[in-house]
């Protein structure tokens, strides 16, 4: 039977193979938090596109001030444009609470801050963490459909819900941010290369210890 690798040695192996990956992938902290919200249900190239209609220099008050029509517009190649104004509109309700400041909402308690943000319209628990990792620097793991693909075929018995497979995760890993900021972006690194839908084994370094791996042998 094949050992199972622990989460910490996995980490290792991914980033010895893929070196750093740098996430989030957006111009500023601002742009990296409308973008959790443009990336739901859509691939990154679109999100792109929308963030290019939305312009380099734009903030929070600009946005604030635009008509959510003409938001919707902007950010159409998203698609669920019209829903996803909605979520903007939402959460920056929201962050009005901390004048926009970054800062402010980093020095508010992890625990409080993921209550608050599941709270918001729109804003579930994948798009939650990932807005608390990669702009308020609050370390956790982001339990999403790379990493419940990449688990199960490697020998994990996954819980049931999201949050129990996060909990689980961050008792055995460190709470590091850089860590696990680096951890979600080579799990979804390797999920593209490797462990597709339809996954690409034959030169995976994950494969001994593969269980789908070992089947398709």
């Amino acid at each position: 039977m094949t050992e199972k690798i622990s989460y910490t040695e996995l980490y290792l192996k991914l980033f010895h193979y893929y070196g750093p990956q740098g996430w989030w992938p957006a111009a500023s902290d601002f742009q990296m938090l409308i973008s959790a919200i443009l990336v739901q249900r859509t691939n990154w190239k679109n999100v792109e596109l929308a963030l290019a209609n939305l312009g380099e220099n734009i903030t929070a008050g600009k946005i604030m001030e635009m008509e959510e029509e003409k938001l919707a517009e902007k950010i159409r190649p998203s698609g669920f444009y019209r829903m996803k104004a909605k979520k903007i509109k939402a959460w920056l309700q929201w962050f009005q609470k901390y004048d926009f400041q970054i800062g402010e909402v980093q020095k508010v308690d992890r625990a409080i801050l993921r209550k608050e943000l599941l709270a918001v319209h729109g804003i579930g628990e994948e798009t939650a963490d990932a807005m608390m990792l990669y702009a308020f620097n609050k370390p956790g793991f982001i339990a999403d459909n790379y990493a419940v693909r990449l688990f199960q075929r490697i020998g994990y018995h996954l819980p049931k819900t999201y949050h129990a497979f996060k909990t689980e995760v961050e008792k055995l890993f460190p709470h590091d941010l850089e860590m696990h900021q680096e951890f979600h972006a080579l799990i979804v690194e390797h999920g593209k290369q490797y462990c597709k839908k339809t996954p690409l084994c034959e030169n995976c370094l994950l494969l001994s210890y593969c269980r789908m791996g070992r089947e398709r042998r």
